[in-house]
């Protein structure tokens, strides 16, 4: 009986570390964590994408473009505040990933504006996207939609979500 017990422990440990790894990607030398996104309100034409990415190699490396499944465009932004205002830039360049560094692409920061949106992101509905890096070239992600308020004790992002992009209000 304790073989059992001791074999169960272990094969439940097992499964929660590959299910820990599920979302995360890798391409040459970058790792790409857990890509997720949030339900947004019936008639929103744009969603978001968060992620991180590591470069575990001795170059640089840009994120420059990418597609979803999703959406009709797909653009890479970072929200700043200047002067006590909150202002978001499209990155036109991408963004550059250094040499073991990691860029995080959360609220309130670098994110991934999926825009003209085909379908919206519905929670528990993941959808597929593809990031596109200057020198590594392309990887398919799946991206989780978690809820818009994005607060799920399950989520690794529920410290990250003082920002709820108001979908509805935002104008591009």
């Amino acid at each position: 009986m304790r073989f059992i017990s001791i074999f169960t422990a272990m094969l439940l440990g097992l499964i929660a570390a590959s299910a820990a790894h599920a979302h995360d990607y890798h391409l040459g030398s970058l790792h790409i964590v857990h890509p997720w996104s949030r339900e947004v309100p019936k008639g929103a034409k744009i969603a978001a994408g968060y992620l991180t990415i590591e470069n575990n190699g001795t170059a640089p490396d840009r994120l420059i473009g990418g597609s979803a499944e999703i959406a009709g465009r797909f653009q890479i932004h970072e929200m700043k505040t200047e002067n006590g205002v909150m202002k978001m830039r499209e990155q036109g360049n991408g963004v550059e990933i250094a040499p073991g560094q990691s860029v995080k692409f959360e609220p309130n920061g670098y994110h991934l504006m999926l825009l003209d949106l085909k379908s919206a992101p519905v929670e528990g509905k993941p959808f597929m996207g593809t990031l596109v890096f200057e020198k590594a070239g392309k990887v398919e992600v799946k991206f989780v939609v978690e809820p818009i308020g994005g607060k799920s004790g399950a989520s690794p992002h529920a410290g990250h979500d003082k920002m709820n992009h108001d979908m509805k209000g935002m104008k591009h």
